[in-house]
Order: C-alpha cells, then structure tokens, then sequence
C-alpha cells in the first residue's frame, strides 16, 4: 500500500500524518509531497527521515491512495494524473464536491455508496461533517424539514497565517493579516468570499453540501459563518425543525447510541461541548439540547469538533479505511 499525502508540510497535512501513525493506517510506502518551494524538506513518519517530493515525481510512483490537502486549484489540476495511473485520490478541498460524478462521504453516514470505480472521492466541508454527523440520526429517525445553523469557527480553518495574525495581535506585534480586520478579541461575520446573494461560499457549502450527502433537497437550510479567535475547533449552534413529534431523551439516547458522537449535556453540572476540550480529538460533541418552544417539532443543539482532525484529515482517513477494508481498492 503505497500512500501519497499531497500538501503534507500544510496545517491539515502535518495532521494527517500524526493520524495516520495514530491509526496504524496499512501503508507499505509513505509519499510526502508539496508545492515546489517545499521539495527537499525532510518531515518525520514513525521515526524515520522521508523527503518531500514534487507532485510529477509522486504521479510517476503510481501511489495506491492519495490524500489531498493542498488547495482547490492543485487539486482540479493534478487529482485527475493521479488517477490516471490508477491512484484513488481522497480530496479535502472544495474542487470536487459539488462535482455530480464524485462522491462526497462522511464514512459514518453515507460510505456504502462507494465502489470500486470511484477514483476521485471529496471529503466534505469541516462544518458539514460535523452538523450532518449530528443531523443524520434524527433525519433517519424523525425527517427534517429545516435547519437554521450559525457557526463560530477556529482560525485554524483558515491556515497557519491566520494562527500567526492572532498570536500577533495577542502580543500587539504588526504582522501579515489574513483577516481584513483584527481577530484577536474579535468575531467576524465573514468565512470565505461574499456571493452575488449576500451568503459567503462557507456558508452556501453547509446548504449544497447537506442537500449531496442527505440526498434530500426538500430540506430548508440557512447559515451563518462566523470566524472566532479560537484554536481547538468549530462550533454550531443548531436549530432543526423535524417531521415528527420527539422526546427530548429519546432524542439523546439516540445521539449517545450514534458512532463518532459524543454526548455532553448536562446543565446541572455545566456540562456541555467546548472547543477547549474538543482539540485533538476525533469526536463530534454535541449537548446543550433543548426543544425550540417558538416552532413545532424543532430543537437546538451546540456542535463542536475539532475542523482539523474530523473535520478534515481523520475523515479522510476514514474514508481510506473503508475502502481498503471493503476491498475497494
């Protein structure tokens, strides 16, 4: 198993390859491979010493699997070379997504959809995964009508120059802003681009990404994406109105019950899901589960998992999991 890890100096990147060392993931042969200006650096797998290839030099090795995170535009370009010589590429960016003949997969909702000739597979939007891997067990037990979700997300999921802008500004030093405004002691309304209907592209993902994966575009959904100067994760604060009547504990026990969720609610003991404790784990966490008294049949629930590990790079791990345990590659 011959295993390419494309962008692998980058945020999600470096995660990637502690997860996959985490994991014991069955490779044979680690590829490390970045943009030109990285070629020639040495990162650390296990111990051992491996140079950082180009990406002509990695399609020419004829990897297994290869895991993407390295931009959009790297991906439009090169996903397809590698498949090409038979390589079945996971994406992390956007490139692909709303792409019809790609799949989009959160392995713990929608895997079984997967075959053999898919040789380019997306991995969803961070705050995709960890809405749907919450949403998906009460769509399948009750139905969604409409989802109104406002999130606070780390500056991680913008990259290292966002991390570095708020240490920055945390120290009063002037540095390179990858914001337009402060973060530091700041929230700013305003995750990706602006679109032409007033929507950022972050949030018009959480709508297009929901209707692909749920395969159900009767359900309403709107966002808001709000950057905070936080670390450890992404957090959602969800309002759902579903088809049919609930029992807020039925409701609980059957997030409890869910693979990959985490529940934490408990007023009385101030228990409930933090970035601050979600950093570093793999988990979806998700409390503070209330009924919505305004709407019939809705709730809310908070939502919080680390973007760079399940929302990112352990998803895509999963996935590769699936595949090589199904014998699909």
């Amino acid at each position: 198993m011959k295993l390419a890890v494309v962008g692998a100096t980058g945020m999600v990147g470096e995660v990637m390859l502690r997860i996959l060392s985490e994991r014991n993931f069955p490779l044979t042969e680690l590829i490390p491979v970045a943009s030109e200006r990285s070629v020639g650096k040495k990162i650390y797998y296990q111990g051992n010493s491996l140079e950082v290839l180009g990406l002509s030099t990695a399609v020419s090795m004829a990897p297994d699997l290869a895991l993407f995170s390295a931009g959009g535009d790297t991906s439009l370009e090169w996903a397809p070379k590698f498949a090409e010589v038979g390589t079945v590429v996971i994406d992390n960016s956007s490139a692909w997504r709303m792409d019809p003949d790609k799949k989009l997969i959160i392995p713990e909702i929608n895997s079984q959809i997967l075959t053999k000739k898919d040789r380019i597979i997306a991995n969803p939007n961070c705050s995709t995964i960890q809405m749907l891997m919450a949403l998906a067990p009460l769509k399948n037990t009750y139905g969604i009508n409409r989802i109104v979700v406002s999130t606070y997300q780390s500056i991680t999921g913008t990259g290292i120059k966002a991390v570095q802008q708020l240490e920055n500004e945390s120290l009063n030093v002037k540095g390179e802003m990858a914001y337009p405004y402060p973060i530091y002691q700041n929230a700013l309304p305003h995750c990706d681009i602006f679109m032409d209907n007033g929507y950022t592209k972050e949030e018009m993902k959480l709508v297009n990404e929901t209707h692909k994966i749920m395969g159900d575009e009767s359900i309403g959904i709107t966002a808001t994406a709000i950057r905070i100067p936080v670390v450890g994760g992404h957090s959602e604060s969800i309002n759902i109105q579903l088809k049919s009547e609930f029992q807020l504990d039925d409701i609980r026990k059957l997030l409890h019950e869910s693979p990959g969720i985490v529940l934490q609610d408990n007023p009385d003991t101030n228990t409930y899901p933090m970035p601050i404790y979600a950093k570093g784990k793999d988990e979806v966490f998700v409390g503070r589960i209330r009924k919505d008294f305004s709407q019939e049949n809705s709730i809310n629930l908070w939502v919080v998992s680390d973007n760079l590990r399940k929302g990112a790079a352990t998803n895509t791990i999963q996935i590769a999991e699936y595949l090589i345990n199904n014998d699909l590659i």
